[in-house]
């Protein structure tokens, strides 16, 4: 589903230039459940933004479904993270005035979805993530966990194919951060959605079926475990 060939990203602060991937190869398939992890300044959020194709490789290539990312212009690539991605950030990024099934109904109102089917998705996911009794609640009334549920169904209610997460559990307590995990391993199972983890958090990686770990822009393990 991604193929990802001899990445390269190097950026420039001051007079010095940091190479943040040096030459990443990395096959993704489909419905897989996969943590990026390293260190700080090991690459992994670099990686992952060329994923969501948020950043652009020096050189290589990325592939999602075939498709090239690098051919893409800014409007096709907006449209094709629209349609195709989702994404889950620790600090929850709602938007602050819209109450929770408004934040989760948000991205298909730049969809054709009619009203209907709005509210009908829309709800359905709150109710999956266990939050159908605070669809009116905005994100200042809810709990950490609770806005991390929201970003969730919010970033599933379109179906995407790949959730790219960057660290979901960083501002959660340990038990929090679990149920949040296992809640993401569940809907990873359910609908076969791609989730791709950044993170340097122990238990995230424990819970990965696969972890890449980077270290100075380089793959430095690739290990699949069975769960």
């Amino acid at each position: 589903m991604i193929k990802i060939d001899r990445i390269k990203r190097s950026y420039k602060t001051g007079d010095t230039v940091v190479k943040a991937l040096r030459g990443v190869t990395l096959t993704i398939e489909q419905g897989e459940f996969l943590s990026i992890a390293g260190p700080s300044g090991s690459g992994k959020t670099t990686l992952l933004n060329l994923i969501g194709c948020i950043d652009r490789a020096d050189s290589g290539e990325i592939f999602i479904n075939g498709e090239a990312v690098s051919a893409k212009n800014k409007k096709e690539l907006a449209l094709f993270r629209r349609h195709k991605l989702g994404f889950i950030f620790q600090t929850f990024n709602l938007i602050p005035v819209l109450n929770a099934f408004e934040n989760v109904s948000f991205p298909l109102s730049l969809l054709s979805f009619n009203e209907k089917e709005i509210r009908e998705r829309s709800m359905a996911m709150l109710a999956e993530v266990g939050l159908e009794g605070r669809v009116d609640s905005r994100p200042a009334k809810l709990s950490g966990g609770q806005q991390q549920r929201v970003a969730i169904a919010r970033a599933l209610v379109k179906e995407p194919q790949i959730v790219l997460a960057d660290e979901p559990t960083a501002n959660l307590d340990s038990k929090t951060g679990k149920a949040i995990l296992k809640l993401m391993e569940d809907m990873n199972a359910r609908y076969n959605t791609t989730f791709i983890f950044s993170t340097h958090d122990p238990m995230v990686m424990d819970y990965a079926h696969r972890l890449v770990q980077l270290h100075d822009g380089k793959i430095i393990k690739d290990e699949r475990r069975k769960k």
